[in-house]
Order: C-alpha cells, then sequence, then structure tokens
C-alpha cells in the first residue's frame, strides 16, 4: 500500500505538503492539493476516512477494454473516475464483468447486494445480458459509449463522434482528398452504428462519394486491417479513417507490406490518440479523446443521477490530432 512518503517523493515535495493535501488545509494552492489526491489515487493510497464505513461505494465495470497500463485505452478512463471520486469521498470497485456472469447475476441483485449506490459501464456491447436490464433498473447507471432511452436513472458519456470525424474529413478535403473510407470496429457495438453514421452525415454533406464498399466492419484491433485494404486500395480510396488507432496502426503495416507509402500514397487517420500512435511511423493524425476527462465526466455524471439529476447524454469535444500520416492528395503522372 503507498503512503505519504511515496506520493511525495513522486511529486518532490514534502510529506507535511502531502498531508495538508489530504486533509484540505488551506494554507496550499488548489492546484497543488488537486495534484496530491490524483497522485494518491494513482499509487492506490488510502486513508482511515476512506477506509471507513460511511463512505459510499460505487462500482465501474470492465469488460472488453484493456486499462492495466497507461498504454492501454481503458487506463486514463478508470483513473479520471477514481480521482474525482477520491475526492468526492466516495469508495471505488474496479469489476472486471463477463457475458457470462451477466447471465447468471442480475445488474440491480448485484449492486443492492453488495451495497453500490451506482454504476459506470465501460466497455460493454449491445448484445450483453445486462443492457436489457438497464431499461428498468431502479440504480444510478452511466454507460461509457451506450446509450439507453428513457430511463431518468441512466445516462451517456462519450465523445462527439460527429464532431471529430468531420473535423477529419475536412482536413483530408483541405489536402485534396475526395475518396475517403472508412474501416469501423465490430458491427454490433453503439459506438461502430455512431462513428458510421458521422461519417455518412460528414460525406453526404460534403458533397464526396461513398457507399457501402467504403465503410467496412471490422474489429478494433490491427490484425483487422488485412481484411480491408486491398480491396479499398483497388477502389481508388486515398484517405482511410479508422475506428480506432489500434486499427490504424493496422493499415500502415499492411501498407508497408504491400510497398504503398504512407502519407505519400495513402492517408491514414486514427481515432483515440492513445500513445502508441505518435509512436507510429510516421505518426498518426488521429481524433483525440480526452480520458482521463472521460473518465472524470463519468464520475460527475453518476453523482447528478445519484441525487436525482436526470441527464441523458454527457458529451466531450475531440480533438483532430494533425501529425505526419495524412498529406496532399497523390497523383500519378
Amino acid at each position: 500500500m503507498a503512503t505519504i512518503k511515496d506520493i511525495a517523493e513522486r511529486l518532490g515535495i514534502s510529506t507535511s505538503t502531502v498531508s495538508k493535501g489530504l486533509n484540505g488545509a488551506s494554507d496550499i494552492s488548489e492546484s497543488l492539493r488537486q495534484a496530491v489526491l490524483d497522485t494518491a489515487v494513482e499509487l492506490g493510497y488510502t486513508t482511515r476516512q476512506m477506509r471507513g464505513r460511511d463512505r459510499r461505494k460505487v462500482c465501474l465495470f470492465v469488460e472488453n477494454m484493456d486499462y492495466e497500463t497507461p498504454e492501454e485505452f481503458g487506463y486514463d478512463i478508470i483513473l479520471g473516475f477514481r480521482q474525482v471520486a477520491f475526492r468526492e469521498n466516495f469508495d471505488v470497485t474496479v469489476f472486471p464483468v463477463t457475458p457470462s456472469f451477466q447471465s447468471t447475476e442480475k445488474y440491480d441483485t448485484f449492486m443492492l447486494k453488495h451495497g453500490f449506490v451506482g454504476g459506470f459501464m465501460v466497455g460493454f456491447a449491445l448484445q450483453d445480458d445486462w443492457m436489457s436490464q438497464f431499461n428498468v433498473t431502479s440504480i444510478p447507471t452511466v454507460l461509457f459509449d451506450n446509450y439507453i432511452r428513457k430511463n431518468p436513472l441512466v445516462a451517456s458519456v462519450g465523445s462527439d463522434n460527429l464532431e471529430g470525424i468531420d473535423d477529419a474529413i475536412v482536413h483530408l478535403m483541405e489536402l485534396g482528398h475526395r475518396h475517403i473510407a472508412l474501416i469501423n470496429g465490430s458491427w454490433r457495438s453503439c459506438i461502430s452504428e455512431q462513428r458510421r453514421q458521422a461519417y455518412i452525415d460528414s460525406m453526404t454533406a460534403h458533397n464526396l462519394p461513398f457507399s457501402e464498399g467504403t465503410m467496412p466492419y471490422g474489429y478494433y484491433v490491427a490484425d483487422s486491417a488485412k481484411d480491408h485494404i486491398d480491396r479499398l486500395l483497388s477502389m481508388g480510396i486515398t484517405a482511410i479513417l479508422c475506428g480506432n488507432d489500434l486499427l490504424a496502426s493496422g493499415v500502415i503495416e499492411e501498407c508497408r507490406k504491400r510497398g504503398v507509402s504512407v502519407p505519400e500514397e495513402l492517408s491514414v487517420v486514427g481515432f483515440d490518440d492513445i500513445p502508441l500512435a505518435a509512436r507510429l511511423d510516421p505518426p498518426l493524425t488521429t481524433i483525440r479523446q480526452d480520458r482521463t476527462e472521460l473518465g472524470k465526466s463519468g464520475f460527475y455524471t453518476l453523482h447528478s443521477l445519484i441525487n436525482r439529476i436526470p441527464i441523458s447524454r454527457t458529451m466531450l469535444r475531440p480533438q483532430l490530432m494533425v501529425r505526419k500520416s495524412t498529406a496532399q492528395v497523390f497523383t500519378k503522372a
């Protein structure tokens, strides 16, 4: 278990300053206090008060998402959620969940049995058993990248896919691209459907050609790119949007195998801006989701639901990160 000394060494401050930050002293700045609290969460520090029985408990459920190291997509989401919960005096249990568990344990029963006052769901699929239960749950619940209609105790948190994808398409248009494809993630996914619709809406708004063939479904892994790259290249596609950065890394690798130069012959755009994106060769132009802020927004939204404020959606603005994987459209002499 982390100690006050560990926090002090990480931040380069005294243990007395750490103690002040943890106990809400008025003679240190709010920014330093926040840094102390955020570092305490990251290192796994808990106070006696946090271990007391008077703290409210929430559960963060994770499915189909890696989250244990800073390189992985879910890490910052969970960290942001826990950081805010710490400051608001909530206990957070991170609980990996599987479809088989959902088939044997009802959501409301699990929450009541363990004394959780709310839940945050990350990485869930549309076909999961609990998704139908969220329509009628009486437990305040927030879904990341999923949406349930007409239950005032269930809300959604995510990024504005239409704005992010439109920014990417406008960027590619300014580079002269008209034939732009989308390699999407899994077809039974709410977020895949949202990004597909965002692509359709943006291409339509800018009078760009598209078809079913230019927006294939795949999986959110690099290896999925090989199933689509040859056909898209044969269609004259000059730029490919990808459902996430892993897919984009797969596109770049498949192009390398085929002797297709990125970005000179094909521009590639990712989605998420995980740490890998900036280290690719070439560094990846991508639509950035601030995952720490998404995690924090997940908690703030859940806190509102717990206090009977019926939020429907919390949507963060993404940011286009322009790097070296996009360039002026290639024209053959």
